[in-house]
């Protein structure tokens, strides 16, 4: 009986390292997920280096107590997968959030961003957000544009001169 027990605490302790360590961690609904759909699902969060499981809610309510993250815990009703990812803040919730659109059985409930909870509003609107890639992009452009609208208007003014000498 104590070997179930210690089994129990270990994966507890397993979840909470987890819920602490993660930079985001998103709780879905997949019940209506054919093993096909749940597959792909996997692959692509995988791929973008998410670790996605099924745990009891019993044993993810223990582990949110132990984080002191408790307001997870009205969530965690019916199957419960949870992704996790350390690296990414963005990729779980693009990722699951685009999967969701395509298959109406996934349900997105809610999350933890850099340690404190989200609701399913601010999951959709990280999930909306460019990549990383994406955003350092578009602030280089920001950042160019002056110099570049500098050096434009001094070729416009030179030419200017020219014209104006010639």
């Amino acid at each position: 009986m104590s070997a179930i027990i210690e089994k129990k605490s270990q994966l507890v302790d397993e979840i909470t390292t987890k819920l602490k360590e993660s930079q985001a961690t998103i709780v879905v609904d997949y019940r209506g997920l054919d093993v096909a759909e749940v597959t792909e699902l996997r692959k692509q969060l995988r791929e973008a280096n998410v670790d996605f499981k099924v745990y009891k809610n019993s044993m993810v309510r223990r582990a949110t107590a132990n984080a002191e993250l408790t307001e997870l815990d009205e969530h965690l009703v019916g199957p419960t997968a949870i992704a996790f990812s350390n690296d990414d803040v963005i990729a779980p919730a693009k990722i699951l959030n685009g999967f969701a659109k395509e298959h109406e059985a996934l349900e997105l409930k809610a999350g933890i961003i850099e340690g404190s909870v989200t609701s399913l509003d601010e999951i959709k609107a990280l999930a909306e957000l460019p990549s990383r890639d994406g955003l350092l992009s578009m602030l280089l452009n920001v950042m160019q544009a002056p110099i570049r609208n500098f050096a434009l208007a001094t070729k416009a003014v030179a030419e200017q001169k020219e014209e104006q000498g010639a």
